[in-house]
């Protein structure tokens, strides 16, 4: 195998990704590649990553139970703030019971795993995330996929199958920025032996969640939460059949204590409400002033506001332009997106100022022209 081939074929065809360095916390302003810049591409939308009441949380959390949690949740690992915290996020989306992943690519896989001898088909919308598709193809289930957040397309697809089944979606999908249906989803699917599985990575904290009676509900804790980790809630019955078939929860090292103890001041950030709104508010004076001038971004009401540029190559100029002039936004390229359709992937964030957000979109603005 030529690696160093594959490599200078992704270079050539400006697909190769690298990696900057940041030199400081998390947030809305940075140090990246020790250069000042202004963060609209970081996942932290509430801007807690940094807080200083979860960051006290964390202190007080490594002063009780140590830097590490030694074991799976199955073995020693489990501990008083694993299970506080469950019981939380449990409440806070309105289910019976919660359980603990590292991440939501592991609860995503889980959940496949779990459900392995329990199903016959999957059909997911055409722009899940991969943690999706893989969870598909971990329990040896063919890829069916139904044209994005097109309910026609999904009821002819479910018509097709026979036997127990999941549909699978994002909530808000990650390149786009838009949401599902999940309501209409939940009338389409309104038979016995047919489940609901949301993927609620990047609307969790921002948007109150939807979940249909008996389904499944998964969400990250790292992107809006501004810590780590993910969690999947739903009936008691289900979270249990997870705790004993779910091989990602069995085999993997429990999620540090300390960062529960974390999480739980998040949530109560989360509640009290005044971070979403600075993010609503910086969302919709994103929106207005993209339209002042013109510039045609997809139309989502999300953190996530993507801009379609087409050519890989120049969404990477736009980009590296928008760099040098203090303002870091991620080039999304194939295979993350479909072919042709490379974009500018901006996120705003609650401690985003009007004043960032403008010169921003004025420099977006110059280097489109």
């Amino acid at each position: 195998m030529n690696f160093s081939n594959k490599i200078s074929d992704l270079e050539k065809n400006h697909l190769l990704r690298s990696r900057r360095i940041a030199n400081s916390a998390q947030g809305t302003k940075m140090k990246i590649d020790n250069k000042d810049i202004i963060n609209f591409c970081s996942n932290d939308y509430l801007s807690l990553a940094n807080h200083p009441k979860i960051k006290e949380a964390l202190v007080q959390g490594v002063e009780k139970y140590g830097a590490g949690s030694g074991a799976s949740h199955l073995v020693s690992g489990h501990s008083e703030s694993h299970n506080l915290l469950e019981e939380s996020l449990a409440e806070f989306t309105g289910q019976e019971s919660a359980l603990l992943f590292s991440s939501g690519y592991s609860a995503n896989l889980g959940i496949f795993s779990a459900l392995r001898d329990e199903i016959e088909w999957s059909v997911q919308d055409k722009l899940n995330h991969a943690s999706l598709i893989d969870g598909c193809r971990l329990v040896g289930l063919p890829i069916q996929r139904y044209h994005h957040n097109n309910l026609e397309s999904l009821a002819n697809k479910i018509k097709k199958q026979s036997g127990p089944g999941l549909v699978v979606t994002d909530n808000v999908f990650s390149m786009d920025g838009d949401r599902a249906n999940i309501q209409g989803i939940a009338k389409i699917i309104d038979k016995s032996n047919t489940t609901l599985m949301q993927d609620d990575a990047h609307g969790f904290g921002i948007f109150d969640p939807i979940i249909p009676k008996h389904s499944i509900y998964m969400a990250t804790l790292g992107k809006a939460a501004g810590v780590m980790g993910a969690f999947v809630s739903g009936d008691k019955d289900f979270i249990e059949f997870l705790i004993q078939k779910s091989r990602p929860y069995t085999y993997t090292t429990a999620l540090p204590a300390s960062l529960c103890h974390a999480l739980q001041k998040s949530l109560e950030l989360i509640s009290q409400g005044e971070q979403r709104e600075k993010l609503i508010n910086n969302i919709q004076h994103f929106r207005s002033m993209a339209g002042q001038l013109g510039l045609s971004f997809e139309e989502s009401n999300s953190a996530i506001q993507p801009l379609i540029i087409g050519s890989s190559s120049k969404a990477l100029l736009i980009s590296d332009v928008l760099f040098k002039e203090g303002f870091f936004v991620s080039a999304i390229r194939p295979p993350t997106v479909p072919p042709n359709s490379a974009r500018l992937r901006f996120t705003v964030a609650a401690n985003h100022t009007l004043k960032q957000i403008d010169a921003l979109l004025e420099k977006v603005n110059d280097a489109m022209a």
